[in-house]
């Protein structure tokens, strides 16, 4: 976890939507088919997972209605990470071959993250940074603002 601690599970995106393991700075925004929170592994502002609350591994197993949700929660939080952080640029990612289930991360794109690159490439050396030199105290402080930025902009404007 982005705060040192080792969480053993067999799932986390599972732990995560079932409330067993609480995410620093709360929930983002929750609907019956979705939970989004902060990454619970990267002290990034912004960076922000959204995962079924059904364990399930592939896009193509959503149903139309989890499929509606979905598309509608990326954009209101895609929204939401413009207007209340200036997040300008975010990189989107899921993959099949995960060991938890189906979610998607929206990694902003920051200046500072410009000096390991520009391409898909760039990201893992991104997050190992963010672990490693963005976890002291004063970090963590504005990720939870950002989160309750976040929030905030995403309670107050459901559309």
């Amino acid at each position: 976890m982005s705060n040192g601690k080792n969480i053993e599970v067999d799932c986390l995106s599972c732990a995560v939507t079932s409330g067993l393991i609480e995410p620093e700075g709360g929930t983002v925004i929750e609907t019956e088919y979705f939970h989004a929170h902060q990454d619970v592994a990267y002290p990034i502002k912004g960076l922000i997972i959204l995962a079924a609350k059904r364990h399930i591994k592939c896009f193509d197993e959503l149903t139309e209605e989890e499929s509606s949700d979905y598309i509608r929660l990326l954009k209101r939080i895609r929204k939401a990470q413009r207007i209340a952080l200036g997040i300008e640029s975010v990189y989107y990612f899921y993959n099949e071959d995960t060991t938890h289930h189906f979610h998607t991360w929206m990694v902003p794109r920051y200046d500072w993250m410009y000096d390991f690159g520009r391409s898909v490439e760039s990201v893992r050396p991104i997050l190992l940074h963010a672990r490693k030199q963005l976890s002291g105290e004063e970090n963590v402080k504005e990720v939870l603002l950002a989160v309750a930025a976040l929030t905030k902009e995403l309670n107050e404007n459901k559309g």
